[in-house]
């Protein structure tokens, strides 16, 4: 059995070869589930425009399915760019480092946030998450390579992991809160009863 011959195998085939920009155009909420999709048919090769035509025909010789051009429904393929927060502009609302799937920007709720160039992969979600247009798109002049894609796919674990774990903290803590309450609750109506009785 060779690696496209299982379906699982296949997608992380498939997901070697995307940018790993995250950027949900395709209409997978990541590289990761878009390749499963075109592994399990569900998905045409041609919806990723970061990854352009290069990444057609990379998918397409892995798939043996025709190289298609870009579905423009997906997005069309542009120059590499990164995003910049207008510091005039920003207002703290902390949506952009909400929306960034690498962790790729940082800053201070209520003043100021400010993206890791270096780390972002141009997927423009924190363009769309800004609500008074702070984030701009700025052409690199270089083009997103194989190790920029590692490097990303890399970000984007460490930050899901980080990100599972948090949501986990908070949750063991309002368990621990809700519970101090119903003890507290419990101790107040057994209180009361006694107080009744007397």
């Amino acid at each position: 059995m060779t690696e496209v011959d299982h379906p699982e195998r296949l997608a992380e085939a498939l997901c070697r070869l995307l940018p790993q920009t995250q950027c949900r155009q395709c209409g997978f909420d990541g590289c990761s589930q878009y390749a499963r999709a075109i592994a399990e048919g569900r998905a045409n090769i041609n919806r990723c425009a970061p990854g352009g035509r290069a990444g057609v025909l990379k998918l397409a010789q892995l798939t043996g399915r025709e190289a298609l051009d870009i579905d423009p429904e997906y997005g069309r393929e542009l120059p590499f760019a990164v995003a910049r927060i207008d510091a005039a502009r920003c207002i703290g609302c902390r949506l952009c480092d909400a929306a960034c799937p690498v962790g790729a920007v940082s800053g201070v709720p209520k003043h100021l946030f400010a993206v890791i160039e270096s780390s972002c992969t141009g997927c423009g979600l924190c363009v769309c998450a800004c609500p008074v247009n702070a984030v701009d798109m700025v052409e690199t002049g270089r083009s997103w390579t194989d190790e920029d894609a590692q490097r990303a796919r890399a970000a984007y674990e460490r930050n899901r992991t980080r990100r599972h774990e948090r949501a986990l903290r908070r949750r063991r803590a309002l368990e621990q809160s809700t519970a101090r309450k119903s003890d507290i609750l419990k101790q107040a109506l057994l209180m009361a009863q006694s107080l009744k009785k007397q």
